[in-house]
């Protein structure tokens, strides 16, 4: 039998009050005396724990070849052939720690606050040990528990073995019903705290993910059987739903940044990605947000991450997610004749409008640029199959090459919420037509969708052909498979692929993803990829040196289909054209006995 020692919670503590070696105390009994002794010190000592949620960088760049979908010029050897037990992972506990010690001290003869101040910073401290613990029970299954701060003594419990998934997410629901309970905030300045909204969202989000992970890798047990996850996931999402301060932005330009430079009807810019988009956090529809502030330093990266060739990872979308993309009136974009040779330039007409808000399209402005910076940027490399992101992205030139980004982005979000509901309810069997119309035909209508029965205002009674062949080929309900198609293009980007793939166990998809770009009409000749009338590509199989002179700084370089070589190719459409297909040198593998859903503890901290 393995034992696993929690090696970092005990030597690291994170935060400076509390710095301690193995061999000392955490704190002096006078340091802990001004954490305790006041509201004013659990207030001080509480601010650490929001350095473990992600920053502005963090959410800007938080998923790409992570996805499967995700075309990367790297792969991460998490997807490859080499994926084994001694593949290095992160593992560490100093944030349980110090957040297990603020907990004790709380309980202690020393917290002499009010009960209800007592139970309000017990509940913020528990909200964030749910937090700990999602990320441990989503990336490494069963992992100790441990409710208090271990001692120097206490080595049978330091050397513990792992607990189960019951165990673990018992604990997870218990800590976020005290949060909800007890935490007095409802609303904050951007809803930069936590809030009892926040710990409802949680609870969902954690009651989803292990349902899932019970119903389609058959782990249900006798204490939590799916139907009981998905039971508690939706209620947590319903007590959200019942409040009439969360709801979805509808403003096109709520403090959007630069809206003066645009028209109204500018497509890369609407309600959708306003959200993303805007200096201030939009507090109706995100629960939980990162504040930018320019002056206090706080920015992010985005425009620098994903506009450069060099800084960020050069991540782009598969045109396979693209044609998941229905039209506005509810028709799928792959139900037509050979839509497979449709152009850049044709194919976001008449689309959900978070199509253009997710990527370049051919009305795409950037504010300040050159005529590159509108276009998607294939020829650098940048987006090597043309589909670039810009949902993070501020639309001012200005801000690239550099981590000046001020738009404010949320942590949780309320879409998240309306699909938690919306998936837990359909597994249940019980979702309704209402109900339908309250999750994702409000997300859809928000896109610009027409109201319609089955897309909108009703469930669909009919199952999308391509979405079961290309993405998920075990799932015949069509209700449950909208409700994918709704989820995977409302979250892109916000850091729910991979754990949606790995609950619904559908990790194949890593390798069965075709990796497909732009379809181009020719090649060796200029073709435009936006609605000026000017050419802008030219994909040729020639050397820079050997290109005509009209060609240079719009050439797309491109590989022999035969070549082991990594870059471009060009695949010859039946229906005439090229289709643009972007291949790496290490090849992404799913391994048949399932092993990559979770990653694997580091050796260096397995004692036999």
């Amino acid at each position: 039998m393995r034992n696993y020692k929690i090696l970092c919670a005990l030597a690291i503590a994170v935060s400076s009050i509390c710095s301690c070696s193995l061999e000392e105390d955490m704190v002096s009994s006078g340091s802990k005396d001004l954490i305790f002794g006041s509201v004013q010190g659990l207030e001080a000592y509480s601010l650490s724990f929001y350095e473990q949620l992600p920053s502005l960088k963090d959410l800007s760049s938080m998923e790409g070849y992570s996805i499967d979908f995700g075309v990367c010029k790297s792969i991460s050897n998490f997807y490859t052939e080499t994926y084994s037990a001694e593949t290095p992972t992160s593992w560490s506990w100093g944030n349980l720690r110090e957040i297990n010690y603020f907990i004790d001290g709380i309980k202690s003869d020393l917290c002499s606050v009010s009960q209800d101040d007592k139970n309000h910073y017990e509940g913020l401290a528990r909200w964030f040990r749910a937090y700990f613990y999602y990320d441990k029970l989503t990336t490494y299954g069963p992992v100790p528990w441990f409710d208090h701060c271990l001692g120097t003594s206490e080595v049978d419990e330091m050397y513990k073995n792992r607990d189960s998934r019951d165990v673990i997410i018992s604990h997870i629901i218990d800590d976020l019903d005290f949060a909800a309970t007890h935490i007095q905030t409802t609303s904050s300045v951007g809803n930069t705290r936590i809030s009892k909204n926040a710990a409802y969202a949680l609870k969902s989000r954690a009651c989803l993910f292990e349902a899932s992970w019970r119903k389609y890798h058959n782990e249900e047990t006798e204490l939590y059987k799916a139907k009981d996850l998905y039971t508690l996931a939706a209620a947590a999402a319903q007590t959200i739903m019942n409040d009439p301060d969360v709801y979805l932005n509808k403003d096109v330009y709520a403090d959007a940044l630069y809206r003066d430079a645009y028209k109204v009807d500018n497509p890369s810019v609407g309600a959708y990605r306003t959200v993303f988009y805007s200096k201030d956090v939009i507090t109706s529809e995100v629960i939980l947000g990162v504040q930018a502030s320019l002056e206090d330093l706080v920015t992010g990266d985005a425009n620098y991450y994903w506009n450069s060739a060099t800084y960020g990872d050069c991540c782009c979308l598969s045109r396979a997610f693209i044609f998941t993309y229905l039209f506005k009136d509810g028709t799928r974009f792959t139900d037509q004749k050979d839509y497979t040779s449709i152009e850049f330039i044709d194919e976001f007409e008449g689309r959900d409008g978070r199509l253009a808000q997710t990527v370049k399209g051919p009305d795409y402005q950037m504010v300040g640029g050159d005529w590159m910076d509108s276009r998607p940027n294939i020829p650098d490399g940048v987006a090597v199959t043309g589909y670039q992101p810009i949902k993070f992205v501020e639309d001012n030139v200005a801000k690239n090459g550099e981590s000046r980004n001020e738009n404010s982005l949320p942590v949780i979000r309320y879409a998240e919420v309306l699909l938690n509901y919306a998936e837990a309810k359909a597994e249940l069997g019980t979702l309704t037509d209402e109900d339908w119309a309250n999750t994702v035909g409000a997300l859809r209508k928000r896109a610009g969708f027409q109201d319609k029965s089955g897309v909108t205002s009703s469930k669909p009674t009919t199952i999308d052909p391509y979405l079961q062949e290309v993405f998920y080929p075990d799932v015949t309900d069509p209700v449950i498979m909208e409700i994918r198609r709704e989820r995977t293009i409302e979250l892109v980007y916000e850091g729910f692929r991979e754990d949606d793939l790995a609950r619904w166990k559908e990790g194949e998809s890593y390798e069965r993803m075709p990796w497909i770009g732009i379809h181009i009409p020719d090649l060796n000749v200029l073709f435009d990829v936006n609605n000026d009338s000017e050419s802008d590509f030219y994909a040729s199989y020639d050397n820079y040196r050997d290109l005509p002179s009209f060609a240079t700084g719009r050439h797309i370089p491109l590989v022999d289909v035969n070549s082991s070589e990594q870059g471009l190719r060009a695949d010859k459409n039946p229906a005439g054209g090229y289709d643009l297909r972007y291949e790496t040198v290490q090849k992404r593998t799913w391994h048949d006995d399932d092993r990559q859903y979770l990653a694997p503890i580091p050796a260096s901290i397995i004692r036999d």
